[in-house]
């Protein structure tokens, strides 16, 4: 039932109105040698950098969100099961003190049933806190929560993307003194600076800070959560 492989989907922006040689057998053979080795020890260190959030047996360092009218959520098949509520569903970080820039978080998220936001990634961000929205609204609805005020429907970040329900998408989030950074899978889709910008959450998510994946009203899935700092 669940695709595994990427696949396309709709992208457009968000209307808000407001990038001597001998031997060369020898040679050729020892730079390809060479390149291979190069290649495997840099993702040999990229790996080594990430830091798993999750075991996938268990909810270990994290604890179930205290919403109001909030679903179940459970551990399934190396998944995090996120039950449809009456609002707001989710987990929040309960470990060890997490960097609040210099950094990267990423995972993999589905909408398994629903029709509204299925993953609402709250995290630090300097002294303050932010959420990146996937499919809010009705659905389709991306962008960051919130800015100057501004929720995910409203800034300049605001933009609509189609999801495929059964579907995983991958998410990354970087977090650095200029900037907020986000891509889906591998495609950038924000990139926005914080100078001269207030960055905050909206209230209803607040039970999320430090750290914490929330879906509305929608069944998600959510496994592959992992940092590393930069």
């Amino acid at each position: 039932m669940v695709s595994q492989k990427p696949e396309s989907y709709s992208f457009c922006a968000r209307a808000t109105g407001r990038g001597p040689w001998w031997r060369p057998a020898a040679v050729g053979a020892g730079l390809v040698l060479l390149s291979l080795g190069a290649a495997a020890l840099a993702q040999t260190g990229s790996e080594q950098a990430w830091r798993p959030l999750f075991d996938g047996t268990t909810l270990t360092n994290w604890q179930s969100t205290k919403f109001v009218g909030e679903g179940a959520v459970t551990v399934e098949n190396g998944q995090i099961i996120l039950e449809a509520g009456r609002s707001l569903t989710g987990i929040t970080w309960s470990g060890p003190e997490l960097p609040t820039t210099n950094y990267e978080i990423a995972l993999q998220a589905m909408r398994v049933e629903g029709s509204d936001f299925f993953a609402g990634v709250t995290f630090p961000v300097a002294d303050s806190f932010c959420s990146l929205i996937l499919g809010g609204w009705g659905g389709t609805v991306v962008g960051l929560s919130s800015i100057n005020g501004m929720d995910a429907s409203e800034n300049e970040t605001s933009q609509s993307v189609q999801f495929e329900s059964g579907r995983w998408y991958s998410i990354r989030i970087r977090v650095t003194p200029a900037t907020i950074e986000a891509w889906l899978d591998e495609r950038q889709i924000i990139n926005q600076s914080l100078k001269g910008n207030k960055i905050g959450t909206r209230f209803e998510v607040e039970p999320s800070q430090p750290l914490g994946v929330a879906s509305w009203q929608t069944k998600a899935a959510l496994r592959d959560l992992r940092l590393r700092r930069l």
